[in-house]
């Protein structure tokens, strides 16, 4: 059947058909709206990453070079405080460049040697154990000794056995002039016998018949005396000194009685000679008492007569206890004149020529008065420079 169309259905028709296009080109019209929002927010998308990524580039790599900065100062730092330490260290009470000897502050610790002792070196053996035991300690015995007395020194020398003592003879013969204080000054520094445990420093005119180092020690060692002597046996000694005799049945006494005359002494007695008080003809000091004691002698006093009164001083403490006469080891001590007496050759005069020859006699010369004159000059030499040291060193203060 043949379809008729109408107007109205015509009309429908073109109505239909025309909303039809309408919104096919709504669609597409919208299709490319989104389609360009979406571009440009890509865009922006885009632009704002590349834009933060440039800009935390930068920020990243200032902060880099901050932190690399920064290490480098705390490297700066860590060496600073590095120098700053070892020059604390170097000026600190515990730094080890506060021990080494003036002079010597160039020098490593461990390759200073600040000691040295009197014993002989071979020149070709490559032994270098000493005699004995060289654990043991070994003490030193000085002496100032002329040919006259030889055998009494040879008396004393056996005294000191080899493998405990080394011995040190000071040959005075032609050179009376100077005497044992004189060698100890300028022979026995401290630095010098400073390997010894103690020093012997004796006359050479003495007995040791009744005397054995040995056992001496021993005591000295048990009673903690610092300074010290052996007892003088006063029936065949010339003693000068009351507190240096022996008294029998003791073994160590410290300090002397005295009721009589002007000196008295008694238990309550605190100085020297009633206590702390040896004689300078025969005293041991340790070795620490030693390097005090040295420092005292005065180099242009050689008789050291009034050092006995100021040897408390050095006792490394109490002298009423560190300073003793040891009666348990005695010795004579003889009093021989050896101190100023000289040998001269005699001159000869010619009576016709009145030419004068020398003889092949010789004679002997007393300076005995003259020695002791300077002995009590010297004396008070010192006194005086005690007591000017004691005035003048305002940081000293007196223990006694």
């Amino acid at each position: 059947m043949k379809q008729v169309f109408t107007l109205e259905t015509e009309e429908k028709i073109y109505k239909i058909l025309r909303k039809s296009f309408i919104f096919s080109k709504l669609k597409d019209s919208m299709n490319r709206s989104c389609l360009c929002s979406v571009l440009i927010a890509t865009a922006l998308i885009c632009g704002a990453y590349f834009i933060g990524n440039a800009y935390l580039a930068k920020e990243f790599k200032e902060k880099l070079q901050r932190w690399e900065i920064t290490d480098k100062m705390h490297n700066v730092t860590d060496k600073m405080h590095n120098i700053t330490d070892k020059l604390q260290k170097a000026t600190s009470g515990t730094c080890e460049n506060l021990n080494k000897p003036f002079g010597a502050e160039s020098l490593p610790q461990g390759i200073i040697a600040k000691t040295s002792n009197l014993e002989t070196q071979h020149l070709w053996n490559y032994d270098d154990t000493k005699k004995g035991n060289p654990n043991r300690a070994m003490s030193l015995l000085a002496m100032a000794v002329g040919i006259k007395q030889k055998e009494l020194v040879n008396k004393v020398i056996v005294k000191f056995p080899p493998q405990d003592f080394v011995v040190m003879l000071f040959h005075y013969d032609g050179v009376v002039d100077d005497w044992k204080q004189w060698f100890a000054k300028r022979f026995l520094h401290p630095d010098i016998v400073g390997e010894y445990e103690y020093i012997f420093l004796w006359d050479e005119d003495l007995g040791v018949a009744h005397f054995n180092s040995q056992r001496y020690l021993s005591i000295v060692r048990e009673e903690g005396l610092q300074i010290s002597q052996p007892a003088l046996d006063t029936t065949k000694s010339e003693v000068h000194h009351p507190i240096t005799a022996r008294r029998k049945k003791s073994k160590v006494h410290r300090r002397m009685y005295k009721n009589k005359g002007t000196g008295r002494c008694d238990d309550h007695s605190t100085n020297p000679p009633c206590i702390g008080w040896v004689e300078m003809m025969a005293p041991v000091f340790s070795r620490a008492a030693w390097r005090c004691s040295w420092y005292m002698i005065q180099n242009d006093l050689i008789h050291a007569w009034g050092l006995d009164m100021q040897l408390g001083y050095c006792a490394q403490g109490d002298r009423k206890e560190n300073v003793g006469v040891v009666d348990a080891e005695y010795i004579v001590h003889y009093g021989l004149p050896t101190l100023g007496v000289v040998e001269a050759a005699r001159n000869e005069t010619n009576q016709k020529s009145h030419v004068s020859k020398e003889s092949s006699e010789s004679r002997e010369v007393d300076n005995r008065p003259e020695v002791r004159m300077k002995s009590f000059v010297e004396m008070k030499r010192f006194k005086e420079r005690w007591k000017k040291a004691v005035k003048d060193d305002r940081c000293w203060v007196d223990p006694y």
